[in-house]
């Protein structure tokens, strides 16, 4: 989609700070899109990507570490608007020439006075004092020649600067976080008052250029899509569809390690609401044996992956279709999470339709929704009148149960999650909460512990409950259950779930943890 749209977008190059991601949401949040990508982009390739303006990131590294991650000198000179957060600040200064002070830690609140008005810092009285979030050991002590202070804290007498003949930019705080109570209203100024964006970025905008550039893509080719029956695959198929019609069919693989119930509900509703051709496909035979004496996630993903890849090419080839496109509800958080995005960030995790594909897979993917978050992909289904049954649904991950089944999967270890997988949605549901909760689910933990029925000595399996709320996947808090809530599913899990005895809830947000387990 990048490479044929005309939109404004704000190109971010991570340096590995941990709120990269939340400089992306909230740029997309002002209808500006943007994406991250590493900070060793050469000067021709970000000429190529047009970008109106471009954000440097920050980073655990120092400037004066030997193999400190940098950038072209020549990028501050090509006219192109810059802001430099923390590190991206220290980063501009170094190389023009300013002096940054190592070894001053500072982590927290701090109040930011603006000094010289200017356009970043639109709608600030001179002097009056704004908190901000600093999250630093170094800092800019003296701007950089041709440059000059907008703002300073206690701490730091140079809290912002900015360059007198190019729109170059540094601020030392986040902007991005929550605890900056302006943040928004600094970046909102350089996205819109420094780099003269268009807040363009809306679903009726994308399902428009996203349709046409897969009309062009596909030709008059053949398209499978993979359904899982959530809403990212069913977003997915519905805007292929919008561009192929009934060149495209829907695989709905039941590959034994789905939720109760699982198959026929997505079965039954995608029938009734997507008019779309759907074959499924029966293939726990297939996926169990793949997964026989499994325990790394990280090899569950792959094998998953690759045995989905082995279903669709025999599913087409049964279906007398000569696909040469294979859709996926791939997002931008897939991504990010399993392909690093520059040398200082890290990949967390494979996701199995990312890093687990075969390398010899016979089809060509179309990922319609690889830029978007979750947030995003809801409003754009939305946009398509896709019923809220869909849109609102719990994230399911691809790789279904086998992720939520720690250690090695087998079938009777399947059946204890599935069944109390069920009780908690069930649950849920009857207290009004599921809408609340971006995500829910129960995992099937490989220990056993001690318990007490019926007057004998149990020895069993260890259940933990999973709730978080977030916005896009790439952050997300535990959910406070009221205690009543917690208690009745504990018990019914426990008293119904033929091998449990313990019942746990984890309250780990991310970062630290992830939201699956694995």
């Amino acid at each position: 989609m990048t490479e044929t749209t005309t939109r404004d977008r704000i190109l971010i190059l991570d340096f590995g700070s941990q709120y990269t991601q939340l400089i992306a949401r909230r740029i997309r949040e002002e209808r500006v899109f943007c994406e991250i990508h590493p900070p060793d982009r050469s000067l021709e390739w970000i000429r190529d990507w047009d970008p109106r303006g471009i954000i440097l990131s920050g980073g655990p590294a120092s400037v004066y570490d030997e193999e400190t991650p940098s950038l072209d000198p020549a990028l501050l000179d090509a006219g192109i608007p810059i802001l430099g957060i923390c590190y991206g600040m220290q980063l501009v200064a170094h190389l023009q020439g300013g002096t940054v002070h190592a070894g001053q830690r500072e982590y927290g609140r701090a109040d930011l006075r603006v000094t010289v008005p200017d356009a970043l810092f639109d709608g600030f009285d001179e002097g009056a004092e704004t908190p901000v979030w600093c999250s630093h050991g170094d800092h800019v002590n003296a701007p950089p020649p041709g440059y000059e202070a907008l703002a300073s804290t206690a701490t730091l007498p140079v809290a912002a600067f900015r360059a007198l003949d190019r729109p170059i930019y540094g601020v030392q705080f986040h902007p991005e976080v929550a605890h900056t109570t302006r943040g928004e209203e600094i970046l909102s100024n350089f996205l819109f008052q420094v780099a003269g964006c268009e807040p363009t970025w809306t679903p009726g905008a994308f399902v428009d250029e996203t349709v046409e550039r897969i009309r062009e893509r596909a030709g008059d080719h053949h398209v499978i899509c993979g359904l899982s029956g959530g809403v990212d695959s069913a977003v997915a198929a519905a805007l292929v569809h919008r561009a192929v019609g009934d060149r495209l069919t829907c695989i709905f693989v039941d590959n034994g390690l789905l939720r109760k119930n699982e198959r026929t509900a997505v079965e039954r509703t995608f029938r009734k609401h997507m008019g779309i051709r759907l074959v499924v496909v029966d293939a726990a035979a297939d996926f169990l044996p793949a997964l026989e004496g499994v325990s790394d996630p990280e090899t569950k993903r792959k094998r998953i992956g690759n045995t989905f890849i082995r279903i669709f090419e025999e599913t087409a080839g049964k279906e007398g279709n000569d696909a040469r496109f294979l859709v996926q509800g791939t997002l931008y958080p897939d991504v990010i999470e399993s392909v690093s995005t520059g040398g200082p960030s890290v990949t967390i995790k494979t996701h199995h339709n990312v890093g687990g594909l075969p390398e010899d897979m016979p089809f060509e993917l179309i990922e319609p929704l690889r830029e978007l978050f979750k947030d995003e992909v809801r409003n754009v289904g939305r946009e398509l009148g896709l019923p809220e049954e869909f849109v609102g649904r719990h994230p399911f991950p691809g790789p279904g149960l086998a992720i939520r089944v720690l250690g090695e999967v087998s079938e009777p270890r399947l059946a204890v999650l599935r069944e109390a997988d069920a009780i908690y949605l069930e649950e849920i549901r009857a207290a009004g909460l599921y809408n609340e909760i971006w995500q829910a689910f129960a995992v099937l933990l490989p220990v056993r512990s001690v318990g007490v029925m019926g007057d004998g000595r149990t020895y069993e399996n260890v259940v933990a409950l999973r709730a978080v709320t977030s916005r896009d996947g790439m952050t997300a808090d535990w959910y406070p259950f009221p205690h009543q809530v917690l208690q009745k599913i504990s018990t019914r899990i426990i008293n119904e779930v033929s091998g449990v005895n313990r019942v746990t809830y984890d309250v780990s947000s991310k970062p630290p943890a992830t939201i699956e387990w694995e």
